[in-house]
């Protein structure tokens, strides 16, 4: 008899750049539905806002929005706003908002998620942060 996948709900946000997500974590007020409403502007695909499903399918790590709040995100002063969503995208990378990052060429880290090593970034707390992240899931990191 088989096994239903294994799945975790996080408070996070994620969107989806090409064929890959990036999901967001930090505390309340950390910035993450700002951060995903600024690479949406600049062409990503909303996932899921204030909670994301991950799912694990073979090496895989898959995004998706809980059923009740799918296709809404949060803008903090404005409210909550509909959008486009995507499901089942496989997350690339993790970015952590309450970890402010220091150096400037910072080390390779990850996080084992259901299994799986997601690389991470820490918050550069830049205007240049959000460009970066798509060049970092389009282009890889090299050094």
């Amino acid at each position: 008899m088989a096994h239903p996948p294994e799945t975790l709900t996080l408070h996070a946000s994620a969107v989806a750049i090409g064929e890959a997500a990036v999901l967001f974590e930090g505390s309340s007020g950390s910035g993450k539905s700002g951060l995903a409403l600024t690479l949406m502007a600049l062409g990503a695909s909303l996932v899921a806002d204030d909670r994301v499903v991950l799912r694990r399918s073979d090496d895989l790590l898959l995004a998706s929005p809980p059923q009740a709040i799918a296709g809404r995100i949060e803008a903090r002063g404005v409210g909550i706003l509909g959008a486009a969503h995507v499901m089942d995208v496989p997350v690339a990378l993790i970015v952590d908002l309450d970890a402010p990052e220091v150096k400037r060429l910072p080390p390779r880290r990850s996080r084992s998620m259901l299994g799986l090593d997601i690389p991470v970034l820490h918050n550069i707390g830049t205007a240049y942060f959000a460009p970066a992240i798509i060049q970092y899931l389009k282009g890889g990191r090299h050094a």
